[in-house]
């Protein structure tokens, strides 16, 4: 039958198995009265019954959509039902125990019906289930017609021809999202690694667990079997992503992938693509389907850092997500069901946001489960000697070549500092300590920005002139203009640097920015580096860079 024929070339043609069913949904309709066409796959991890595909041939024809939760028993009823390989029709109005017989062949037991029983019992159905060649239970095709147009016997024979291709779909989608799964897994591994290696405040030991952070650590111990989502609060800095980590490293998921997504950094127009996905041609520049953060991240853990920044409209997206599993990709319309465990951060005040219309209360409801609070550092000075250890090793070994140890003196500055940027602000201040000790030593009150240690020996009188004048005093502190302040800080570097630009010890990895873009600002304020040299070395070249540097 050609039918049949052209089923099968689609189904080849295509990996995903919602693209088939879209395809081919007019062309079963010309054969068949069709209302509806849906696909269900079988998890039995999750003992369930989950909505992969669904097409609809008429607007007034319901679906089936997302996930349907199976008791053990209705697990095993349906896996034995799918092995016996029968369909199960409906073709009237009937009560539910005589639905429950209909789709019950002796010697099976009960077919679980109560998901059918969402569909009126006046359209016809007809349910068929889709196997391998090993006669392994995939899922379920089910056959939604339509109100007053009962299917006749041709109708359900071409129904049980069609099993076998979409069977073939089926499993074709099903390792295409097995190994897109371990193609994150991988990945999100792979950011781990490199974080860890570019981030000094990732680890798996938590510094200050037993100190400041002991009641931090209790909490997380007691959440971290569970799936609610989680709301960590904290100051910038202070260390929200390991918390974020160690959680999902005590979870049932820590074999899955832990992705973090920083909700302030994508654009309000991208968000709900990057979050959900998209699907091909949804919009100027969809070449391709893309799979959303929450598909990604499905089997482990999602951290939506800064979560206060989401725009309203991808709020109400999430709400979705966190009531039932299930949504759609932009530009989609199959329902996708993911299982996935949220944590959510903040450094904002988010009651303030709601009382101002800006973050969703019902959304706070529900990301405030179990809301974990994260003191900020100078609220654990303990944790300050422990921290400055660790940082003074790691980057002593990667910047010098060896492990370095801060002294009682260092500790002693670093305790009476205040800490606004926390455990990040400490990191780079020992990272810089580390560079302006060439590698050798600790210079943490150069580091710290003491007045005498930053002084510049090269400053003429005249630079006070140059810089420009001071634009307003407020509570007995000058407030200089913007390019007064940048040339200020960058001369600092240089300073401390001895002019060197570029490399290891150099002002621009002091900075955190380009070599290129420092140059460029200094072109810009006027800044000549070779004032800041101990001997005199040769001019830069035209591009501005010079063998030293």
């Amino acid at each position: 039958m050609q039918l049949i024929v052209d089923v099968w070339r689609e189904v080849c043609r295509h990996l995903e198995i919602h693209v088939s069913v879209e395809t081919l949904l007019s062309r079963v309709a010309e054969e068949i009265p069709l209302g509806a066409l849906i696909i269900r796959r079988i998890e039995r991890q999750r003992s369930s019954l989950e909505t992969v595909a669904s097409g609809v041939a008429r607007a007034d024809t319901p679906v089936i959509a997302g996930k349907t939760t199976l008791t053990e028993n209705e697990l095993a009823h349906l896996l034995k039902w799918c092995k016996h390989g029968r369909l199960a029709t409906r073709q009237k109005s009937n009560t539910a125990a005589q639905l429950k017989r209909q789709f019950s062949p002796p010697g099976l037991g009960e077919f679980p019906t109560e998901w059918l029983e969402t569909l009126p019992a006046d359209i016809p159905l007809v349910v068929g289930p889709l196997t391998n060649e090993r006669k392994t239970p995939l899922g379920l095709i089910v056959v939604v017609g339509r109100k007053g147009r009962p299917f006749t016997a041709h109708h359900v024979e071409l129904v049980q021809q069609l099993l076998e291709p979409f069977a073939a779909a089926l499993e074709n989608d099903s390792r295409l999202r097995e190994m897109q799964a371990l193609r994150e897994a991988l990945e999100a591994d792979k950011q781990a690694l490199l974080s860890r290696l570019d981030r000094q405040d990732i680890t798996d030991s938590i510094v200050g667990a037993e100190t400041g952070l002991r009641p931090v650590m209790e909490r997380v111990e007691q959440v971290a079997a569970s799936d609610v989502p989680i709301l960590i609060l904290g100051e910038t800095g202070s260390g929200k992503e390991v918390i974020a980590r160690a959680i999902h490293r005590r979870s049932r998921r820590a074999s899955g992938p832990i992705l973090r997504v920083n909700c302030g950094a994508i654009p309000p127009e991208l968000i709900d693509s990057e979050l959900f996905g998209h699907e091909r041609g949804s919009f100027t520049g969809a070449a391709s389907t893309r799979n959303g953060w929450f598909e990604r991240a499905d089997g482990g853990t999602l951290f939506l850092d800064e979560i206060g920044e989401l725009p309203a409209a991808a709020q109400v997206r999430m709400l979705r997500v966190l009531q039932d599993g299930s949504f759609e990709r932009v530009g989609g319309h199959t329902p996708i069901t993911v299982d996935v465990r949220l944590v959510a951060a903040t450094n904002a005040d988010l009651p303030a946001l709601i009382a101002q219309g800006k973050f969703r209360e019902d959304l706070w409801y529900r990301i405030n489960v179990f809301p974990i609070h994260l003191p900020p550092l100078r609220r654990r000075p303990a944790d300050i000697p422990a921290f400055a250890a660790h940082f003074a090793a790691r980057a002593g070994k990667r910047l010098g070549g060896r492990e370095l140890a801060p002294t009682p003196r260092d500790v002693a500055l670093l305790m009476a500092y205040s800490w606004p940027g926390n455990v990040r602000e400490l990191a780079a201040v020992i990272e810089r300590a580390v560079i302006l000790g060439n590698g050798r030593r600790l210079e943490i009150a150069q580091a710290l920005g003491s007045p005498a240690a930053i002084e510049s020996p090269s400053a003429s009188p005249g630079d006070s002139k140059r810089r420009g004048k001071i634009e307003s005093t407020t509570a007995g502190e000058t407030i200089r203009s913007l390019d007064d302040s940048a040339r200020q800080h960058i001369e600092n570097a240089l300073t401390a640097t001895l002019g060197r630009v570029e490399g290891p010890f150099g002002a621009a990895r002091l900075l955190g920015i380009n070599p290129h873009t420092l140059r460029s600002r200094m072109r810009k304020l006027g800044i000549d580096w070779t004032r800041f040299r101990k001997s005199p070395i040769p001019p830069p070249d035209p591009g501005g860079a010079t063998v030293a540097d």
